[in-house]
């Protein structure tokens, strides 16, 4: 099967085996003409299952292979996958970032919560970020096991890496305090052109955003201070 779709403002042609990609998909298709082709075959699932749970089915392990050759392509476009969760408030674009199982998906939630309508989950595991004269964050349909997200940008205000703490407390934070976490988080291509362009990108991200570390709990005041911190400058 084989259609166009439209991720973080890049139109893709892409042809897959199975229709699973395509059905999580359906927000994001568009009209062509397209920037790039992905194809996906027996090979692309394959190397997936090495790095998957065993029980994965072919369909899952192919939607995997589309989002891998779709990162390894697109720092050439000014944007990569950032292992997040993104939501749009009043129409800011707010990330937060932790390594797996601190609470990221647990913290949008609590601003859901709070906020009420005010908040716009754009994607809860795996947004695009692009650069230009702005940063922006869009969602795309890799959005982790709550299955979060939403056709739609912002352009970003902060960054918050989060840590957990009994206390709720942000202050901000250098580029160079963040950019360890940035870059695990930060899709890393194979290819050696993708990643120097991806390297090039996360210095951009440096001068363009602000960094702030929040140290929370699971309390709804965790979001207050959070949105309070990164709205007073």
């Amino acid at each position: 099967m084989t259609d166009c779709y439209r991720f973080a403002d890049i139109t893709a042609e892409i042809t897959t085996e199975h229709d699973l990609f395509h059905e999580m998909s359906r927000d994001y298709r568009t009209d062509g003409p397209a920037l790039l082709s992905v194809r996906t075959d027996a090979a692309d699932i394959a190397f997936e299952r090495e790095r998957s749970p065993e029980n994965a089915n072919d369909a899952y392990l192919e939607m995997l292979a589309v989002q891998r050759k779709l990162s390894e392509a697109f720092p050439a476009y000014g944007a990569f996958l950032f292992h997040a969760s993104a939501l749009s408030m009043d129409g800011e674009g707010y990330l937060f970032a932790a390594l797996s199982g601190t609470g990221k998906s647990t913290h949008a939630a609590l601003w859901r919560q709070v906020f009420g309508d005010r908040v716009t989950m754009l994607n809860d595991d795996k947004p695009f970020l692009r650069i230009g004269d702005d940063v922006t964050v869009y969602g795309s349909p890799w959005d982790g096991k709550h299955r979060l997200s939403t056709n739609a940008s912002a352009k970003v205000k902060a960054i918050c890496l989060l840590e957990r703490s009994v206390e709720n407390a942000i202050v901000p934070i250098s580029f160079a305090e963040a950019f360890p976490l940035l870059y695990r988080q930060a899709y890393r291509p194979k290819d050696r052109q993708a990643l120097s362009d991806t390297l090039d990108l996360l210095n951009l991200l440096g001068e363009k955003v602000r960094f702030y570390r929040l140290s929370c709990n699971m309390d709804p005041e965790a979001a207050r201070v959070a949105y309070g911190g990164m709205c007073r400058e």
